[in-house]
């Protein structure tokens, strides 16, 4: 299976080294030297990391055959790719990959039924929980502990306790993306 671990980001300097958004909370294993990504669009991979650095709280890269700044800029917003093992799980307990999150049941804590989970979003901020409501709306759930207290991937479901107002907001909108009056 393939799991996304990072997007390059702008070149740094000029001796092809890129700047790299990490997505995964496993960098040192699946970003190391030597390792063999493929990418998204195909056409650019598959990519080999030379070297790896951290400047200035930053993850720099080197591939193989990017030797200038010209090179890297070209890779700006490729999408890294690892090949993972499906049954693979993460270290901590507490941490999931999007597969194991995908189509999961999403009711609250007094088992009040909110959707399935489509989709997760990864801002710089803050990670996403995008579910679909069976009135064919969205619920935008921050994947933080307090508003996600369990996820449960033996029963195929995620518990929320929504802050006021989460849900009742997000409701509003239709499968069109207009909210309704």
């Amino acid at each position: 299976m393939q799991l996304v671990v990072g997007r390059i980001g702008r070149a740094h300097g000029i001796k092809g080294e890129v700047t790299v958004e990490v997505r995964t909370d496993e960098p040192e294993l699946r970003l190391a030297p030597g390792a063999v990504l493929a990418t998204d669009p195909a056409s650019v991979g598959p990519l080999t990391i030379e070297t790896g650095r951290v400047h200035s709280g930053r993850l720099l890269l080197r591939f193989d055959g990017v030797r200038d700044r010209t090179a890297a800029e070209a890779l700006r917003n490729v999408l890294l790719i690892a090949e993972v093992d499906p049954e693979e799980t993460p270290e901590d307990p507490e941490e999931f990959y999007d597969h194991q999150l995908i189509d999961l049941d999403v009711v609250t804590v007094d088992g009040t039924e909110v959707g399935r989970i489509a989709e997760i979003t990864h801002l710089p901020y803050q990670d996403l929980l995008v579910v679909e409501c069976p009135d064919g709306g969205e619920v935008l759930v921050p994947f933080v502990a307090e508003i996600v207290p369990e996820i449960d991937l033996e029963e195929q479901r995620a518990v929320i306790d929504p802050p006021p107002g989460l849900l009742d907001s997000s409701r509003a909108e239709t499968a069109s993306g207009r909210e309704e009056p």
